[in-house]
């Protein structure tokens, strides 16, 4: 047509026309006048003209990747520990940060440890991207897509030691949570909002309740649920394993059966996988639920549902050994 870019057409609607020989019973009503009869921009292309683009000035990743231990622990591959402030506005916090080591390194090639304590409510995204070797501990809460994407590394989120409320009834990471997550464990002392590991292809995580679609779209990875979730679990669920315990007796009404099957831990190393990740959930955390749960762990198990489908049906973790079946 003789353009030379997307700017010489934007907002020409005299190059629209509706064909009069195409008629279709059911395009027949609408009216195109509202897309084909606008203004006439071809001469007067001066609204195309914008500000710069906004910036929103300095960040907290400015900040990480401005320090010198840090830039000396990514350059030496060494290990460091660091604390900071953070507030809702701090958005991404690490992912600029990891984004310089998987550039250097690779997805698996940095061998150090960059420990980052932050303490405070920090806005979307918190650790998203997040490679090995980098471990995000935050005391407080977070917003929306923590441990979006993450590849690796570790995201641990607890609340402050003088928190009067029970953890296990309060919300401490919002919605779609570990979306698309590659790989890194997350451990939340709380509840998470919906859609938590949605996309999730290989992450690992422990959190304390969930809201709806929980586990949707999962494809991999190994998720366990100390409390209530909402409807819809494990919707287009094609992988991974998913933990839920069920202390009302009322799980498998929640759950979407269309992939998924439903059962109880039936196999030791599927018994050993939930306990050691409860386990660490309550070392990395100190959660009071995880405690209980494994102070007692002869009484929990059996209120634990396992959530398998059909790709895990035959592995060791969700079918019983032979082994095991001729000792019982």
């Amino acid at each position: 047509m003789g353009y030379r870019s997307l700017s010489e057409v934007i907002g020409r609607a005299d190059l629209l026309t509706v064909p009069p020989e195409i008629k279709l019973n059911k395009t027949q009503a609408l009216n195109l006048d509202c897309l084909t009869k606008l203004p006439d921009t071809r001469v007067n292309r001066s609204w195309l003209v914008h500000e710069k683009v906004h910036s929103n000035g300095p960040v907290l990743d400015d900040q990480l990747l401005a320090d010198l231990d840090i830039q000396a622990a990514i350059e030496d591959q060494g290990t460091i520990n660091k604390t900071y402030t953070v507030v809702n506005t701090d958005r991404t916090v690490g992912s600029r940060l990891t984004g310089v080591i998987a550039h250097k390194y690779g997805d698996k090639g940095f061998t150090g440890q960059i420990n980052l304590n932050f303490q405070g409510s920090v806005g979307q995204s918190f650790g998203a991207f997040n490679l090995d070797g980098v471990v995000l501990n935050l005391v407080g809460e977070a917003n929306d897509y923590v441990g979006k994407g993450m590849n690796g590394g570790e995201i641990m989120i607890k609340p402050p030691a003088n928190a009067t409320y029970n953890p296990a009834e309060n919300v401490i990471v919002g919605n779609t949570c570990l979306y698309g997550a590659t790989g890194g464990v997350l451990f939340a002392n709380g509840l998470a909002g919906e859609r938590f590991a949605v996309r999730n292809s290989k992450g690992t995580a422990v959190i304390e309740g969930a809201g709806d679609h929980c586990c949707e779209y999962m494809t991999g990875g190994v998720i366990v649920v100390l409390g209530k979730v909402g409807r819809n679990v494990g919707a287009g669920m094609t992988g991974g394993l998913a933990y839920f315990l069920d202390e009302t007796g009322n799980f498998p009404a929640l759950v979407n059966h269309a992939i998924v099957k439903v059962q109880r831990v039936v196999s030791d190393v599927g018994e050993k996988q939930l306990y050691d990740l409860i386990k660490a959930h309550a070392d990395k955390t100190g959660s009071p639920k995880a405690l209980e749960i494994i102070a007692n762990w002869p009484e929990y198990l059996p209120k634990f549902w396992q959530l398998v489908p059909p790709s895990e049906a035959d592995s060791p973790e969700a079918k019983v050994a032979e082994k095991q079946l001729s000792s019982v």
